[in-house]
């Protein structure tokens, strides 16, 4: 992978979550994909379980976003990008988010793991607790 292709992934991403339906993810994840959703949570495992994750998880196609990404770094075939997504017009809700993607040779993603952060979310033990 390269920059380049990731910036692509990332993009095809966001037009699949503003399409009806989940038939685009087919062309953004192996059919045994992972897609762990926290760094905690338990893996969602396979296409069609992804699938039915992203409808629940999604308010629809017309949800209102803006989505602002930057890739922090690409290894062969692992990545790291940096995201910022802001819903709502005006905005009622927005998060910080890291992703981690492991991609097979056909460039789809075999391997997604995501890290949100929204505002006021507190770190398990502040640097400032007595």
């Amino acid at each position: 992978m390269d920059r380049k292709r990731v910036d692509g992934w990332i993009a095809a991403y966001e037009r699949a979550w503003r399409t009806p339906g989940t038939d685009p993810l087919v062309t953004l994840f192996t059919a045994d994909a992972t897609y762990r959703q926290g760094p905690y949570w338990t893996p969602v495992v396979g296409l069609p379980a992804i699938a039915r994750m992203w409808e629940e998880q999604r308010k629809g196609p017309d949800e209102v976003f803006q989505l602002a990404s930057e890739i922090v770094a690409v290894e062969g075939d692992t990545a790291v990008a940096r995201l910022e997504v802001r819903y709502g017009d005006p905005v009622d809700q927005e998060y910080r988010d890291l992703w981690i993607m492991r991609f097979a040779e056909d460039g789809r993603c075999r391997s997604f793991e995501e890290w949100p952060f929204w505002p006021g979310q507190q770190p398990a033990n502040p640097p400032d607790r007595p």
